[in-house]
């Protein structure tokens, strides 16, 4: 325990620590921190939420549940975080043990606030150790909603199970929610518990709980579960009028799937309600292929009369089914019925016609379907020609089908080789090879052979497999009367034509018929592969929900891979999250896929989650990956991220380790992180060794971070392996080197690029000046540069601008001049940079004219940048006093329509306070912020602070007016200068009704500092005020400086509210503040006049046991308190103390006591013939040793 206590208290200094342990009235010699140092982390994360809370707990001899409930109450009225409340939660934990013994629980309020607390900042485990004990519905609703977020569905389901066990009624967000993610999840058995309890509250449904249930209901249809569909379906309608037709739709296909078309029927009766066109042509579809057309007219009749009106589709699916079934004349019946409905027969319906007429023989009436499409504005197409084409091959027209094939041709729907024989190109079409079916003449004389004849006579007949051919032929003409919408699909997407393939699925879904899972699952993976389809592929999966539900997960990697690649992340989870709870296998390349764009964007919270559910499932990027990726988790600086990326790539690519290796030195090199990259692969240094490539990385890396230093050390190091850095890496280097007076490896780098690229020694000699230039040995560069000269070479623009910098830093503007004229007379340009610093050079000098010359020549050469050219000028000129030429130049450019910026009129502000001139400068602040632009922090701390100054309050408050009307931030100096003034203007009240105006507004930025203010109202005795100003500091995260306790403390001992002194007292200890000696002093002197002088001399007895010496004032202190309650030998004791500590008692002091004890006797063992008066006597010098 002493330990421990030495510890926690051994940086801090003895005399703050030894007032620790004072006892209050309430704290009869236990402290806290005393007993339990590990709350004290948590007690000062606190104190920056709860100040006020937080400092009455440190003196107590325990945190009792009251005390907790406070804390917890006190929290939850501030915005918390993951830091507070975790801090919280552990000194809740530490109280629920410590009052076990003393049969003291937390109340409940305090079980729900701690809960609440837990679940706001998503410490959902924490939250569920409370769980059982609670009795407010409001925790549980967010409890589940937590998770819900969390994507935890089990642990949702849980506590949601928990509620209901408890005969707790969840909210009707907290049902929607948590349907929600058991529908995406693909809970479908939980979902519809959940959707059905909340039916059960009979309440209306709000628009996003429909949709909730809709998705359950149509989840419960892709199972196969119907009757639960319907049922549902039932119990929403009674509460709401309307649900989703996509609901109707799906339960139609599930019955159709079932053939319970009886049950169907009811069904709709039931919900009094027509089902869709798609839902009813399904159902017409299929009807017709089970038990035929005849049926499929009867229950359409049904359908009628619930309100149902069928479309030209509908009438077209009769109609292929009557001409597949022969029935001819129900097939015309359709045709009329349609017709008087105005309807325009799809190309389908009459393909499917002719196709009919072929069959029954009626060839002739074919040719008058055609015509009929034609004068309706319908032309035929391919398909309608393949028809007739089948019918005049199947009855040996092939005068016939020679004339179809011409007619093609000239409509454009096909091409014809000169030399092609048009029955080939036919047998072509009806997908017949031309080796398997030949049409030949019959030369024998008897025409034993011929089938049919030609125009002209000849007898012809067909060389093939007869049966095969005509068998051919009439599946064709079968499937053109009930279109075969999976091969056609099938075809086009084995063309690669995805457009045309998603048309037909369109056409497809509308004739009744649907996507089988082979074509459906082939058709999205190639939409996958098209990035312009997407959005196709999306809405197909929300078409035919029970085929997406089908996919394997070889396709949903894929869907996956192309929704990330897509930047559809939200498109993209659902999926992945359903694969993942259904145990699928997700590929390498899937990860890689959603975690790329994730950290791309900084969805920190999405990328931690499924970078965790990777790196459990044994992840594994490609190099490639690992090197893009890489580059987007070191630009958020996750170095954590970074480390186990790395160690997954040794770990899995052992035989790659240098590859790897290289490829994290030049990301980091590269992001701002080399120093870290230095760290790491010092580590890695046994079995990976730096490469000429990772060094000039490295330095490179370290140079653009400007920790030069670190880049000498990689170079010294790189030279002593006998590599040299490449040009480059020299050019960063050489200048730095100079810089640092490192002048010999500076010539090392210049002479390796002379040796190994000559070529380039210009680029070095530009580097070496630039140098010699930072170190201000402008003497060597002009050598240098002299012997460029000489040797013919031509200086540029950048080694000119670098001299002349070079002398302006060394204020020589005798060399300075020389040098601009020569730059002149080569017609070189002056850089800004340049500009700059001759402008700064002359201003100083007092050369106004020079500085003026200058400008003009800038102007000629940079037009474009006229207005930083005057800022500059400007800026200088009012810097060296300067006004009245700056009020020349602001007229000037009036004059040349220059108008002034934010930055010039920032200059102009604070150029003008400069030169004590506050009236110009006040006049262009008001002007900037009139115009609408906001001045500078420093512009605005710097006038209101000279007003206050020159004691224009009046003026400092308004422009104070004007920055609060903006909601722009006032500074520790704006707030400062303006509560001073108002404080020496006696306007106290005032000065208050500032600050909160200020915390009400939200205007205090968070690096506030209160603590000049502090002292000014304890000495005006507004401790109240303070103490406010105090806590607004703590909150900000902002710790007050000892000297701001000091006073606080001082007066409340002056107000006699000794315990209120010593909160702040302990509270200022847990910083680790020390307090003045006067602080203390003035403690014990309340102590003592409060009648605790026991404990003032136990303090003195600690002070004394911990190696710290007491004061003089404090031993008198003490001594005069026990004189007077008449405890002369407690008083003599510590004269003894204060005398063995090199202190003299003052005379009255001494006398007194001298004058109580004359009868006192001692018995002393080391002393013992002599009484106690004459040992005091002579411990105080009055007797001397004989």
């Amino acid at each position: 325990m002493l330990h421990s206590l030495f510890t926690l208290r051994r940086h801090r200094h003895r005399l703050c620590s030894s007032l620790s342990n004072i006892p209050t009235a309430q704290n009869h010699n236990i402290n806290l921190l005393d007993n339990n140092a590990s709350l004290k982390p948590h007690l000062l994360e606190l104190s920056l939420a709860i100040p006020e809370t937080t400092r009455t707990c440190w003196r107590l001899p325990a945190l009792g549940p009251s005390h907790v409930l406070q804390l917890l109450l006190a929290l939850e009225s501030h915005s918390v975080t993951v830091e507070k409340v975790r801090s919280l939660w552990e000194i809740f934990k530490w109280g629920a043990h410590k009052n076990v013994a003393l049969n003291s629980k937390h109340p409940s309020q305090s079980l729900e606030t701690m809960t609440s607390l837990l679940v706001q900042v998503g410490l959902f485990e924490e939250a569920e150790d409370l769980l059982f004990a609670l009795e407010s519905n409001e925790i549980f609703y967010d409890l589940v909603k937590g998770y819900v977020a969390a994507r935890d569905w089990e642990k949702g389901v849980f506590v949601y199970d928990v509620m209901k066990g408890r005969g707790k009624v969840p909210s009707k967000d907290c049902y929607g929610v948590l349907i929600d993610l058991l529908v995406k999840v693909k809970r479908t058995g939980l979902a519809s518990r959940v959707a059905f309890d909340l039916v059960d509250l009979g309440v209306p449904l709000s628009g996003d709980e429909v949709k909730a249930l809709e998705k359950v209901m149509v989840q419960l249809c892709v199972d196969g579960k119907i009757q639960e569909a319907r049922n549902m379906v039932k119990k929403v309608l009674v509460l709401n009028s309307e649900v989703s037709s996509l609901v109707f739709d799906e339960i139609a296909f599930g019955y159709c799937e079932k053939r319970d078309f009886k049950d169907l029927l009811s069904f709709f009766v039931e919900v009094k309600c027509a089902p869709s066109v798609m839902a009813a042509n399904r159902v017409v579809n299929s009807l017709c292929s089970s038990y035929g057309v005849e049926r499929a007219g009867l229950f359409l009749q049904e359908l009628e009369s619930l309100g149902f009106s069928p479309d030209e589709v509908t009438y077209g699916i009769l109609i292929g089914w009557s001409c597949r079934e022969g029935k001819m004349r129900n097939a015309l019946s359709c045709l009329s019925v349609m017709l008087s409905k105005s309807f325009v027969p799809h190309v389908y319906t009459y393909n499917a016609l002719i196709s009919g007429l072929f069959k029954l023989g009626m060839l002739d009436h074919a040719r008058d379907i055609v015509d009929e499409m034609i004068e309706r504005g319908i032309l035929p197409d391919i398909s309608t020609f393949r028809v007739l084409i089948a019918g005049y091959c199947k009855s040996r027209r092939f005068d016939e089908v020679k004339s179809l094939i011409h007619e093609m041709e000239n409509r454009g729907l096909i091409k014809l080789a000169l030399m092609e024989n048009p029955i080939s190109k036919a047998f072509l079409i009806l997908g017949l090879g031309p080796l398997s079916v030949k049409l030949k003449r019959d030369n024998d004389g008897g025409l034993s052979k011929t089938e049919f004849f030609d125009e002209v006579g000849n007898g012809l007949y067909l060389d093939t497999d007869v049966d095969e051919y005509d068998k051919h032929i009439t599946l064709d003409l079968e499937e053109s009367m009930v279109p075969n919408f999976n091969s056609f699909v099938s075809k086009e997407c084995s063309d690669g034509n995805l457009k045309n393939a998603l048309v037909l699925v369109e056409e497809m879904l509308c004739w009744g018929q649907e996507l089988l899972f082979p074509e459906f699952s082939n058709l999205v993976r190639q939409l996958c592969s098209s990035r312009s389809q997407i959005k196709s592929m999306t809405k197909l999966l929300e078409q035919m929900p029970k085929s997406a539900h089908k996919l394997d997960p070889e396709t949903l990697n894929l869907v996956v891979q192309a929704y990330s690649k897509k930047g559809l992340l939200f498109k993209a989870k659902i999926i992945l999250d359903g694969m993942l709870q259904n145990e699928f296998h997700v590929k390498n390349e899937t990860y890689t896929a959603i975690l790329m764009p994730l950290c791309k964007k900084g969805n920190m919270k999405d990328f931690s989650y499924y970078w965790d559910v990777a790196c459990r499932n044994k992840w594994l990027p490609s190099l490639e990956d690992f090197k893009c990726l890489l580059v987007h988790i070191c630009h958020w600086k996750m170095l954590k991220e970074a480390s186990q990326f790395l160690e997954i790539m040794l770990l899995s690519y052992p035989y790659l380790k240098s590859d790897i290796c290289h490829v994290f030195l030049e990301v980091l090199s590269s992001t701002g992180l080399a120093d870290t990259a230095l760290v790491v692969l010092k580590q890695l240094q046994p079995c990976f060794n730096l490469d000429h490539t990772d060094y000039n990385h490295l330095i490179r890396g370290l140079c653009n971070e400007g920790k030069f230093s670190l880049a000498f050390t990689v170079l010294d190091d790189m030279l002593d392996r006998s590599l040299a850095p490449c040009l480059d890496v020299s050019v960063l280097l050489i200048p730095q080197l100079c810089k640092a007076h490192r002048y010999d490896k500076a010539i090392a780098l210049k002479d390796i690029i002379l040796k190994e690229q000559p070529s380039f020694s210009h680029a070095a000699d530009c580097a070496l000046i630039c140098g010699f230039c930072n170190m201000g040995s402008t003497g060597k560069a002009d050598t240098l540069f002299r012997d460029m000269l000489s040797k013919g070479l031509t200086p540029d623009d950048e080694l000119c601008n670098i001299i002349i910098q070079g002398h302006c830093h060394v204020n020589d503007l005798r060399k300075v001049g020389e040098l601009l004229g020569f730059a002149i007379r080569k017609d070189w340009e002056l850089s800004l940079t340049s500009y700059k610093n001759l402008v700064r050079l002359v201003c100083r000098k007092g050369r106004v004219q020079f500085a003026l010359s200058l400008k003009n020549l800038m102007l000629a050469q940079c037009p474009l940048d006229g207005l930083i050219i005057y800022n500059i000028l400007m800026f200088y000129l009012l810097k060296d006093g300067n006004s009245l030429d700056v009020n020349k130049i602001l007229t000037e450019m009036e004059e040349k329509k220059v108008v002034l910026d934010e930055v010039g009129h920032n200059f102009l502000v604070y150029g003008f306070l400069q030169c004590r001139d506050l009236s110009s400068s006040l006049h262009y602040l008001t002007t900037m912020i009139s115009k609408g632009l906001k001045p500078s922090n420093r512009s605005l701390r710097k006038v209101i602070s000279k007003l206050c100054d020159a004691g224009n309050l009046k003026k400092a408050l308004k422009l104070s007016q004007e920055m609060r009307l903006r909601g722009w931030m006032h500074d520790s100096s704006i707030q400062t200068s303006i509560v001073e003034s108002l404080l020496l203007c006696g306007n106290i009240q005032g000065a208050e009704t500032f600050l909160d105006r200020m915390g009400e507004e939200s205007l205090t930025p968070d690096d506030i500092n209160y603590d000049y203010l502090i002292k000014c109202f304890c000495q005006h005795g507004r401790l109240n005020k303070a103490v406010h100003l105090m806590n607004t500091m703590l909150k900000k995260h902002n710790i007050p400086v000892s000297t701001s306790y000091d006073f606080i403390i001082h007066g409340f001992c002056a107000q006699n509210k000794l315990d209120i002194a010593l909160n702040f007292y302990s509270e200022m200890l847990s910083w680790n503040l020390k307090p003045r000696i006067d602080t203390v002093e003035m403690l014990l002197h309340r102590f003592c006049q409060d009648g605790k002088t026991e404990l003032a001399e136990q303090f003195l007895v600690d002070m004394s046991h911990g190696g710290e010496t007491p004061t003089r004032k404090m031993y008198c202190t003490v001594i005069k308190s026990y004189h007077m309650k008449k405890n002369l030998r407690k008083a003599s004791e510590l004269l003894q103390a204060m005398q063995e500590n090199g202190y003299q008692p003052d005379f009255e002091t001494h006398w007194s006591l001298i004058s109580n004890l004359n009868s006192a006797k001692a018995k002393d063992t080391d002393n013992a013939s002599k009484g106690f008066l004459s040992r005091l006597l002579f411990k105080s010098g009055f007797l001397q040793k004989k």
